[in-house]
């Protein structure tokens, strides 16, 4: 799989403070790309810098395989469609008018297929409504739909389900799959929220304080998020020789909590544990959050054990 979208070593500061810090990414064409990481990890300066809307202190980026320090990057980044901090929408305008003014600013000289992009969008049903009068969602979907113009080959999204409604947040998520199955759009999206960005990701790039922790598919993210079981014992010093005996993985909580890691029957621990004298009082799962997982990322980052 090429790549349609390639960084190395970008760094950006605003005067004294490090926002980027050596930054180098590779985003699989065809791939729908979580950039994962808390409020002022440095994801929307990454997204400006790529879009063209802030220049890096060193580093490149390549679209296309057309390096940033080339001429012809212009070209390439027409093939680009994003929404960056927030939507740009003429509020004034109806979906429709809105759509076609950014058709026009394309060069584009037909409108035929604005219909579609609105079905595509959820905002088919619109009318002349105007965009000021849009919930928060259909402004998103909106603004989707204008970066959407000219069939880009990869669409940028800083935070597009941040302020969203549930509701709101799987109408979001259909749509960028659709966008990404049936347009063959490459897809770089930023979240703080793993746990929903799981349901779309391909893949993963963890940052934290202008720094890539980890790059990782989907389903390597999945393999590492460790599923336990929590038991509640009588007492887990009379077990714990047990399990080393029988090679099974274990951590202890507390004298009556623990996780077991491995891929155990309750049978067989019940059995386990009356043969120590311990009574298992219940077996519940307790299985790692993705957020878990991003956070002990960023434990080990900061040096916390």
């Amino acid at each position: 799989m090429d790549n349609v979208l390639s960084i190395k070593d970008i760094r950006k500061d605003y005067g004294k403070f490090h926002v980027l810090k050596g930054v180098s990414l590779d985003i699989p064409r065809g791939a729908i790309f979580g950039l994962v990481g808390r409020n002022g990890a440095g994801k929307t300066t990454l997204m400006r810098i790529i879009t063209g809307l802030a220049e890096p202190k060193s580093g490149t980026y390549s679209i296309g395989g057309i390096l940033n320090t080339d001429r012809k990057i212009l070209n390439n980044r027409r093939r680009m469609g994003s929404i960056i901090e927030s939507p740009a929408v003429y509020r004034n305008l109806s979906a429709y008018d809105n759509i076609k003014l950014q058709y026009i600013n394309l060069g584009m000289t037909s409108f035929d297929d604005i219909p579609e992009l609105l079905e595509l969008v959820d905002l088919q049903g619109t009318g002349k409504k105007k965009a000021g009068k849009f919930s928060l969602g259909m402004k998103q979907r909106l603004g989707i739909a204008v970066a959407l113009c000219g069939k880009p080959d990869i669409l940028v999204l800083d935070e597009p389900i941040n302020g969203l409604d549930p509701q709101g947040i799987i109408q979001m998520r259909e749509i960028l799959l659709r966008i990404n199955h049936e347009r063959h759009t490459t897809i770089l999206i930023s979240s703080h929220i793993l746990e929903e960005l799981s349901k779309l990701a391909t893949h993963y790039a963890f940052i934290e304080k202008g720094e890539i922790l980890q790059t990782l598919s989907s389903v390597e993210l999945m393999s590492k998020v460790r599923k336990a079981s929590r038991l509640h014992v009588t007492s887990t010093e009379l077990l714990c020789p047990v399990f080393d005996r029988e090679g099974i993985e274990y951590k202890v909580e507390d004298d009556s909590l623990m996780d077991i890691f491995s891929d155990v029957t309750a049978s067989k621990i019940v059995n386990l544990a009356t043969s120590a004298g311990v009574e298992v009082i219940s077996i519940a799962d307790n299985n790692e959050s993705l957020e878990g997982y991003f956070m002990n990322l960023v434990a080990k980052k900061d040096g916390i054990s």
